[in-house]
């Protein structure tokens, strides 16, 4: 081992043991060269290796102090079955890939980041998220293309803007996603539901809403829907554009498993929009990680204008680091790689999850689609606060429902079934248990 390796080694091995705490001053360049028999220069190369890792930082005519002195630790491996958690599998976050890129895009773009940006987001990442819009069949211009702090502030921004049809009532479906619900009810909005089932909504129904209802827009995710992970069909998807039309209710397409796709004509309601009636939302929380904080808003041209001017008192501008780091992740190709693996990873995942609820809870409704989320409707024999109970003890963790409803609207026995956090193989075990606890008289009401 070369001599500056070992002081390196050394070095390290005394931060993260905790000799020098965070923010601690390591000893002076003179003391390391007596401590370890050697000369500055070699002294300074195992610095400069401790620096380049974001470990220590120097301060000019003072030394060098300790960034951080803690160690990532992976999560350590339980028993418990987890159906409950939506988030992605933290080992399948690109962390390194994405490192590279945060690092470049400070070394590159310093003088555009650490000043504001521009309400509509970074014209580079704008530039290159038109790009990617393309390859899920969104094509639009650039000036209708917005960078949001994720997707729900594009969610919270388009909820209370008002719209050129100057309509206030929302329109979801029921379930839906559950914090959009919760900002609905937060925030007091008017909104009123519409069934949703593995089979479809009702297009009668939605016509009488969009007829006799004060409807501003109609939030929907026709693709893999949250949380009962079913799509609509090509007819489908025809009759609620044409509606959206005939009766001048906007749509807010929330496409935020597009990257899970495997059905290549499976295109997005944007895609059919002839009239500027979709907006289309697409999130990087399930592909890349939640914590990135950045989402794309395509908006039609009639409120461009009323959205930039409502999303500048809201942040000025979304992440500038995030969306520089974001832009070269997208431009080198990493995303596209990075999104082969993840979603091969999901899609094998989703498979088990559809082939156990086929062996082994074969008479209950569910969604056909074969995605990393499901449900199965759950007869009114069974006691729910007692199923949940049996399932906890048998390390089975499962979500409510009530959530992904509006109060008033009725909530179906759904149970809600995710295996993004399940090693693929341990679904078919989790699923097993459940059928077991469902057929148990113990959890019947008598």
């Amino acid at each position: 081992m070369l001599k500056y390796e070992s002081i390196y080694q050394s070095l390290l091995m005394q931060i993260q043991s905790s000799k020098f705490s965070t923010g601690g001053k390591l000893p002076s360049i003179r003391n390391l060269t007596q401590q370890f028999s050697c000369s500055k220069s070699t002294v300074l190369t195992a610095l400069k290796k401790l620096e380049e890792q974001h470990i220590i930082y120097a301060l000019p005519k003072s030394g060098y102090y300790v960034v951080d002195n803690q160690v990532f630790k992976p999560p350590l491996s339980t028993d418990i079955i987890d159906f409950a958690s939506a988030s992605p599998a933290w080992h399948a976050f690109p962390y390194k890939e994405f490192q590279h890129c945060i690092n470049k895009a400070i070394d590159t773009y310093q003088e555009e980041l650490f000043l504001y940006g521009t309400p509509k987001g970074w014209p580079p990442l704008i530039a290159e998220a038109k790009k990617l819009l393309e390859s899920y069949q969104v094509f639009t211009h650039k000036e209708q293309i917005f960078i949001t702090t994720g997707v729900q502030q594009a969610l919270s921004l388009l909820s209370i803007i008002p719209f050129p049809n100057n309509r206030s009532t929302i329109l979801v479906e029921q379930p839906s996603y559950h914090l959009y619900m919760d900002l609905l009810k937060n925030l007091q909005l008017p909104a009123i539901g519409i069934q949703r089932t593995a089979k479809g909504i009702d297009l009668g129904r939605l016509e009488q809403i969009f007829q006799e209802e004060d409807i501003k827009f109609f939030y929907t995710m026709p693709r893999f829907h949250n949380p009962l992970g079913s799509s609509y069909g090509k007819k489908e998807k025809e009759a609620i554009l044409q509606l959206a039309h005939q009766y001048n209710v906007y749509i807010l397409e929330d496409d935020y498993l597009a990257d899970f796709e495997y059905n290549p004509k499976n295109d997005p309601l944007f895609a059919d929009d002839y009239h500027d009636k979709v907006i289309y939302l697409k999130s990087f929380s399930k592909i890349m990680f939640p914590g990135l904080r950045v989402g794309l808003a395509v908006l039609p041209p009639s409120i461009i204008d009323i959205f930039q001017k409502y999303k500048m008192t809201s942040d000025i501008d979304s992440s500038m680091i995030s969306q520089a780091a974001l832009y070269l992740y997208l431009r080198n190709g990493m995303f596209e790689h990075n999104k082969t693996k993840v979603s091969n990873i999901y899609h094998a995942r989703a498979k088990i999850l559809h082939q156990s609820i086929l062996d082994h809870l074969p008479t209950y409704e569910s969604t056909s689609e074969i995605v990393m989320h499901s449900h199965i409707v759950l007869p009114k024999r069974v006691n729910l606060k007692s199923f949940d109970y049996h399932l906890q003890e048998e390390g089975i963790y499962l979500d409510s429902v009530e959530r992904n409803y509006l109060d008033d609207f009725y909530h179906e026995r759904i149970l809600k079934l995710n295996v993004s956090n399940i090693d693929a193989n341990r679904i078919d075990e989790g699923i097993r248990k459940i059928a077991s606890a469902l057929k148990n008289p113990q959890n019947h009401f008598l």
